[in-house]
Parts: C-alpha cells; structure tokens; sequence
C-alpha cells in the first residue's frame, strides 16, 4: 500500500449555486474574482458572506484535504499535515477527514486562529469559481514541518498545493534535496500567484496544472525538469517532460468541475507508489477526476477505486 502525505490546507467551503449571468455580473464588479477553473487568494470579504444563492452549503474541503481525501480513496495509507483553527469543530473538519480514511493525528490546532475559508461558485453548467481566505492555513510554518519531518520523508508521494505559504515549501523542498531517499513530490501550484519558485525545485517531479494555472507558470514551467501534467477539462490531459502521454477523459455527465483536478491529484500519488507506471497512474486520475464531476461538492464526489477501475475498463481499458 502506498504511503502518501498530503501537506496543505483544509478549508470550509462555502458553495453558492448561481446563474451563469449572476456569476457574469460578479466577475464585473469586482476586480478580484477568479477566472472559470481558477483559484485566487482574498482577505475576508462581507459582500461574499451575505450573498443571497438559491442554494448554498457549507463543506469540509481545502486542497491539501481533498487531495488526502482523493488518495485515500484511491487505496493508500494518507496522512494530512496542516492546521485548523478553534472553529473546527464546529463544521467537524477532522472528524469529517478521519471519517473519510485520512490519519489527522498531527494536524495542528491553532487556538487563535479560524479554519480557512473558500467561496465556491458553481454554475449552471457546473463550472467553478473559487476565492479562498487563508486563516489558519497561513500558520503551516517551516517549525510544523520540522516537526513532522520525518514522517512527510519516509511517505512514498508528497502532495503539495498553494494554500499554505510558499515559504514553508521551499524550506521542505531544500530540506529534501539533502536526502538520499525521498517522496516522489507532486505539486499543484493552484492559486498560481507566487507558485514559480516552486516549479523549479529540484525536489519536484511532477507539476500537475490546469490551462489557466499553465498560461500564468508556463514562463517557469519551461525550464523545469520533472514531468509537467496539463489537465484541460473535459479535452486531453497531456503529459510532457518525463513521461510523454496523453490521456482522453471518458464522457461524464458533469453538475460540478470544483473536485475534478483534486480527485486526479489524489489519485495520481496513490497510484504513482504502485509500480504500475505513470502512464497507466495519469489514465486512472483522469478516470478518477472525470467521475468526481458527475457529483455536486469535492470530497462526497471522489470516487472510490472499485468505481474508477470500473469506467476505466469500459471507456480506456489496456489488452
């Protein structure tokens, strides 16, 4: 069983369900609202609070929490690394995690601090929106990873994001270039903003990004040598650099696009441990990343394996 670490943030979404023109309009008004497909980072904002939807839910999510949530799933033994603040409880952040199969012994509780924050606005077509507010993911420091070193370098796959501040990665990421023997690193630089540095890293070897996270890293993205994997929806995921492949996602009914890179993310590392080769590893993410749009929300719509394996043998299957 692969052993995968997934350090990054753990969130409390908020969901909004909106008219394609009412997210037009907000896209208008303000100049800080993400693009389709993209993430971006905002301080608190009261309009967002009391933004009327015909539907709303408020969830446990946070990329660095989907992806361990994703890989879980997906068969391996994962841990998350991160900090929530006193609030937890209350919308039951790691009771929800450990629920879903992810060890939460060494998430850090920051007493001072509320649980990060993401508004996520969904469309009619299921496309998304997200604008996150940091709080206590803004407390994963370079003292917590020392902390837990040891366990982020005898895991098998890292997982890491761009909700947590970049500096503590660069310091693991340096930290791990001394080593013998580390984690395969996954890094998914979403929000793109400040995530070029890491794209450089020696210690990286693959870069899973979106079209809109590529466009903003591709100047970085040129000169990295691990493996770069584009996901472009419901088009071709393509894979250059280290492995050369390209992937076509099965044909999904999609309500919801938020979990999709998520789920191809978590998948990706539990798999890349198994000695099934990349190849094979980023057709069952894309698999896995297609099936999680067919379900509103991120982590309640990551598919199980049995389920992914099950549309892969009839929509890519191998002979």
């Amino acid at each position: 069983m692969t052993d995968v670490v997934s350090l990054g943030s753990a969130n409390v979404d908020r969901i909004r369900y909106l008219p394609t023109d009412r997210i037009r309009d907000l896209e208008s008004r303000y100049d800080w609202f993400p693009a389709a497909g993209e993430t971006v980072r905002i301080d608190e904002s009261p309009s967002l609070l009391s933004l009327e939807a015909e539907r709303y839910e408020n969830v446990v999510g946070g990329k660095g929490a989907n992806q361990a949530v994703a890989a879980a799933r997906a068969g391996a033994e994962t841990a998350f690394l991160g900090c929530v603040g006193s609030d937890e409880a209350e919308f039951g952040v790691l009771e929800t995690l450990a629920d879903r199969g992810v060890d939460v012994d060494h998430v850090r509780v920051a007493a001072d601090l509320e649980t990060g924050k993401a508004y996520v606005f969904v469309d009619d077509a299921g496309e998304s929106w997200i604008a996150i507010v940091g709080g206590a993911n803004d407390a994963v420091d370079g003292a917590y990873v020392d902390r837990h070193y040891d366990r982020i370098r005898t895991a098998d796959a890292l997982l890491l994001q761009n909700e947590i501040p970049v500096a503590t990665m660069e310091r693991l990421l340096e930290r791990l270039e001394n080593e013998t023997a580390r984690p395969a690193v996954i890094f998914n630089p979403a929000p793109s903003d400040g995530a070029g540095p890491l794209c450089s890293r020696s210690t990286v070897d693959i870069v899973v990004v979106n079209e809109t996270e590529h466009a903003a890293l591709e100047a970085h993205l040129a000169s990295f040598d691990g493996t770069v994997v584009r996901t472009q929806g419901a088009d071709d995921v393509v894979a250059t650099g280290g492995v050369d492949h390209r992937v076509t996602p099965p044909s999904v009914e999609s309500v919801d696009t938020t979990g999709a890179g998520d789920a191809f993310c978590g998948y990706l590392a539990a798999l890349s441990g198994e000695g099934v080769g990349l190849e094979r590893a980023l057709e069952t993410a894309t698999v896995a990343g297609s099936l999680a749009t067919e379900t509103e929300g991120v982590q309640n719509g990551i598919p199980d394996l049995e389920a992914v394996e099950r549309l892969f043998e009839s929509e890519i299957g191998h002979d």
